[in-house]
């Protein structure tokens, strides 16, 4: 979520991420640790900021996990974003979860959400947006939630403009032979499932009933090692994961393929962030240097769904 907005020309002045993963993959590429628990830093100490992003973590919402929303404490990390809120008054703020926070519990948790953000003072507009819309090979639904200080009738979430990528432009050459899954798994996969689509990634779901499309669904971290299959017969290398969420080339991976597995499947679709970027910074009024002499500043709540 940092990277479109850095494009912009915002600095980010605070970030946290209590997850060991996500402070190495952050530190090695944005030079910088996150804080940790956020429940521990009280919301005076982190700098002003025009804009808050926050990826409050899904599990609790998703359909992977047990889905006991705010009865579960890890969705109560939404709450401490709304700590953040009331205390620094940013500009606008923008979060993102899985699509499953819309429906849970009858729709009465992003009511309860909305109303929080409305009771703080924002007008908040929110959508459910896919990947697949955005010009990635990668079916991922997540809601974004968008609000700003006061009445804001006129955001409107944007539509994807570019060239779409298909799934050859995402695939590597000469694959490492540790990617390839066992022949056991491949032959088992290919007695079960056959596809004409070249290249194509298979999918297997909870059930175990395969199919194949010519895109990827969506990565998750607790998903089997097998879930994903590039022509039934490879996994994903951590290259491919980042460019299924729109990462630039230069964005480095950690050196452990089950760490970026984790990291990726929490991740979001970085295009998607980039066209809502240059939405909210239209209604950005003041990017003069605030109070930590810093211009044109935001704050980037990152947890288990940032990267």
């Amino acid at each position: 979520m940092r990277i479109p907005f850095e494009n912009l020309g915002y600095t980010n002045v605070f970030s946290s991420d209590w997850n060991k993963e996500a402070q190495a993959i952050y530190l090695k590429n944005f030079g910088e640790s996150p804080f940790g628990d956020i429940t521990e830093i009280p919301a005076e100490d982190i700098p002003d900021h025009e804009i808050l992003l926050g990826g409050f973590p899904c599990q609790a919402f998703s359909i992977m996990g047990d889905r006991k929303g705010f009865g579960d404490t890890r969705g109560t990390l939404f709450f401490e974003i709304a700590r953040i809120i009331s205390t620094k008054n940013p500009q606008a703020i923008l979060l993102e979860n899985v699509k499953q926070l819309v429906r849970h519990d009858g729709g009465k948790t992003i009511d309860m959400i909305l109303t929080v953000l409305n009771q703080l003072g924002y007008s908040t507009h929110w959508q459910v947006i896919n990947s697949l819309d955005f010009g990635l090979p990668h079916k991922r639904e997540r809601v974004f939630i968008v609000g700003f200080q006061g009445t804001n009738n006129d955001f409107k979430f944007p539509r994807f403009q570019g060239t779409p990528k298909e799934l050859k432009d995402i695939l590597e050459t000469d694959v490492p032979e540790k990617y390839f899954a066992s022949e056991m798994i491949r032959n088992r996969r290919k007695a079960a499932h056959h596809s004409d689509i070249k290249p194509s990634i298979w999918h297997e779901n909870k059930s175990g009933n395969i199919s194949s499309h010519p895109y990827s669904c969506a990565l998750r971290t607790g998903a089997s090692h097998n879930y994903l299959l590039v022509d039934g017969e490879r996994h994903l290398t951590p290259r491919e994961q980042l460019r299924l969420l729109g990462f630039p080339e230069e964005y480095r991976p950690l050196d452990s393929d089950g760490a970026m597995k984790r990291l990726t499947g929490n991740s979001v679709c970085v295009p998607i962030v980039e066209a809502i970027a240059q939405e909210i910074d239209k209604y950005i009024t003041d990017k003069t240097p605030i109070t930590d002499k810093r211009p044109n500043s935001y704050y980037h709540q990152m947890t288990l769904s940032g990267l």
